[in-house]
């Protein structure tokens, strides 16, 4: 029986895979900063404390994972968080930690999970990205730079690690509004400094957001749940799924109609326009 360990469980995609893999027959690892508020997960789902910020928690849950099942065949990178508001406006402190969770977090968990994976020679990493890693939108700069660095980190360590039978996985979702990443995106957005220039644009980008999201509403967590499940079974050599079809036309304006093109269809579809 295969095993996996997920990340960021206590909501949204990572709940959601977390059901999808056990009923697919895996064992099921999930993790999450506070187990004691896990929500109702299938018998025989491990639950285990994980906070991406905290090297030690990294090294006790992997760790444990492969003591109790003795090996580990996917690592599915879901935790994450999104800065919201414009750019000038954040705080670099608040910049430090997006990057500290949604980029270092990872790539610390990655580097835990590899030797056992070399020592099997197989494996899979799925790093869980977003729209946001594929075309950039106003007011989540910072985010979008998360995202866009770990489709970099996941494009080169591919190369790396495909000699020692390990896959790499990107799973893009689009906006689904069923989750609570919107709930916090707000939260953040009101830790920004006051910068009264930008003032006029914010109520332009509140109608663009309900627009997204209104376009978007279709998706689901157990669309994306069934992405990553695929990506983890390795079924396909693509490194990139495109999780929900919200979003893949702009997924096809940014990777198939060229820079000119790109750019006149977003300015378009996102431009705030001149105060």
């Amino acid at each position: 029986m295969k095993t996996v360990l997920i990340t960021g469980c206590s909501s949204g995609f990572g709940a959601a895979a977390v059901h999808r893999f056990a009923g697919d027959g895996w064992n099921v690892v999930a993790t999450l900063r506070h187990p004691e508020t896990a929500p109702a997960f299938p018998d025989g789902v491990t639950v285990l404390p994980l906070d991406v910020q905290d090297p030690a928690s990294i090294e006790a849950a992997v760790a444990e994972t492969s003591d109790r099942f003795g090996r580990i065949d996917a690592l599915v990178n879901n935790a994450g968080f999104g800065l919201h508001g414009f750019f000038e406006t954040i705080p670099r402190e608040r910049i430090a930690e997006q990057f500290a969770v949604n980029l270092f977090g990872l790539m610390d968990l990655t580097r835990a999970v590899l030797p056992i994976m070399r020592r099997q020679r197989s494996g899979v990493i799925v790093n869980v990205t977003s729209g946001a890693g594929v075309f950039g939108l106003p007011m989540v700069s910072c985010y979008a730079a998360s995202k866009f660095a770990v489709e970099g980190f996941s494009e080169s360590l591919m190369h790396e690690v495909a000699p020692f039978g390990i896959a790499v996985k990107l799973v893009e979702p689009g906006g689904v509004t069923t989750t609570g990443f919107g709930d916090r995106a707000r939260a953040e957005a009101g830790l920004t400094l006051d910068v009264p220039d930008y003032a006029p644009l914010s109520s332009r980008a509140a109608e663009l957001f309900a627009r997204i999201a209104a376009s978007r509403s279709h998706g689901t967590v157990e669309e994306v749940a069934d992405a990553i499940l695929s990506a983890a079974s390795n079924e396909s050599d693509r490194l990139r799924l495109v999780a929900t079809e919200g979003i893949k036309p702009w997924v096809a304006a940014r990777r198939e109609a060229g820079e000119d093109s790109y750019i006149a269809t977003m300015r378009t579809e996102v431009g705030l326009g001149a105060l």
